[in-house]
């Protein structure tokens, strides 16, 4: 929870967070602005000031692809000002690897599009779990991709009907289907993509709390890229 402390006015009032940041803006000649997801705050915007110098105290501890804990002055209007930081967690092995650092950065730009300042905290666990995921250099990547696709379509209130086709009839009574997406939902059609191997693994992304237990289920390579790809439609019409 949110603690106060110190300060006897009430434009000083200081707070502790924890947070990851979404972006750093460079401001000024040596400081930066921060946008940053927290658990309890929803999305906060804090001045480091004097980040850039060489002997920050705070550069340390706001760095990107982390969980830090933020000590932060409320300002009278949306910037705070950032009082310490310190890192709680730092997922160094995503950078190791090309592909999974160019999608944890997609994934925060996701967060930061998708979320106003009175955001709740599934914002918040959604990313961390999905950088710890990246982190896991033996979990696919197509794995973590697709689960948090379904995340945020299942926050924003637009997963497709996973229960019934077009036409009311439970899924997987039938061999294949398309998808529709006026009506957000699979249809029949014999020449028809997605399976019923596609659709058990669908609810199966969207009913786990997080990627790791996903990587046990034995299917092709195929299904998942092709569940992704179907998501990922899904998603560029709600952004």
């Amino acid at each position: 929870k949110c603690s106060k402390f110190g300060g006897s006015k009430a434009d000083m009032k200081q707070l502790v967070t924890t947070g990851i940041v979404l972006k750093r803006t460079n401001f000024g000649e040596a400081d930066r602005i921060l946008t940053v997801i927290t658990p309890d705050q929803g999305k906060l915007r804090l001045l480091a000031k004097g980040a850039r110098k060489i002997r920050s105290k705070l550069a340390g501890g706001i760095e990107l692809l982390s969980v830090t804990s933020l000590t932060y002055i409320v300002g009278k209007g949306q910037i705070n000002t950032l009082v310490s930081s310190r890192l709680s967690e730092h997922y160094g092995n995503i950078v190791k690897d090309l592909e999974r650092t160019t999608f944890a950065y997609e994934a925060m730009k996701s967060i930061d599009k998708f979320t106003e300042d009175a955001s709740d905290r599934n914002y918040f666990e959604l990313l961390e779990k999905t950088l710890k995921g990246l982190d896991n250099l033996e979990l696919p990547k197509v794995v973590v991709e697709l689960w948090f696709d379904v995340n945020i379509l299942e926050l924003n209130g637009h997963m497709p009907n996973l229960q019934v086709d077009t036409s009311g009839v439970k899924l997987i009574e039938v061999d294949s289907y398309s998808f529709k997406f006026d009506d957000m939902a699979f249809v029949p059609d014999e020449k028809g993509v997605f399976t019923t191997a596609h659709i058990k693994l669908l609810r199966l992304v969207a009913s786990t709390n997080t990627p790791q237990p996903l990587a046990k289920i034995a299917v092709s390579d195929n299904i998942w890229s092709e569940l992704l790809l179907i998501v990922r439609s899904i998603l560029r019409q709600h952004r």
